[in-house]
């Protein structure tokens, strides 16, 4: 399932990504008006996540959230049948792009740190990701649900 979802969920489409989904975010793609978004989505034979009502109900494919609190959001999607199992080394949390399997760690930057088990690139942006606290954080608020 590919998901696009409107300038108002950028904190779910992080989480989404960190669940492995190829979850584009409106903002991210310079696009915020309705019907840019329903043919973006039809397009990329996306499912569109909007809390407006009216788009929701236009769109081909579309779940529609109601709540501003993101934990509450992500119960409405499990309640969607959308899996929220979280899913390390799928997608990058920043830009949506593939990560790759860091193997052999040269030259990283200093925010990344030097005991981590295992260690991915985003091929987009570059960014490094690995399984610290704030993984944790999110599998904790994951499993609540």
């Amino acid at each position: 399932m590919r998901f696009l979802l409107d300038a108002m969920l950028g904190d779910l489409a992080c989480l989404l990504r960190m669940c492995g989904y190829d979850a584009a975010y409106a903002l991210d793609r310079g696009v915020e008006a309705d019907d840019d978004l329903r043919r973006l989505a039809d397009r990329e034979d996306r499912v569109l996540i909007t809390r407006d009502r009216q788009l929701a109900a236009r769109a081909s494919d579309g779940i529609l959230v109601i709540a501003k609190d993101t934990d509450e959001q992500l119960r409405e999607l499990a309640a969607a049948d959308v899996d929220l199992s979280l899913s390390p080394g799928d997608r990058c949390g920043a830009c949506n792009g593939d990560l790759a399997r860091v193997s052999e760690p040269t030259d990283l930057p200093d925010y990344v740190p030097n005991d981590v088990d295992a260690l991915w690139r985003c091929e987009d942006c570059g960014q490094y990701f690995w399984r610290g606290s704030h993984w944790d954080d999110v599998e904790d608020r994951v499993a609540e649900l």
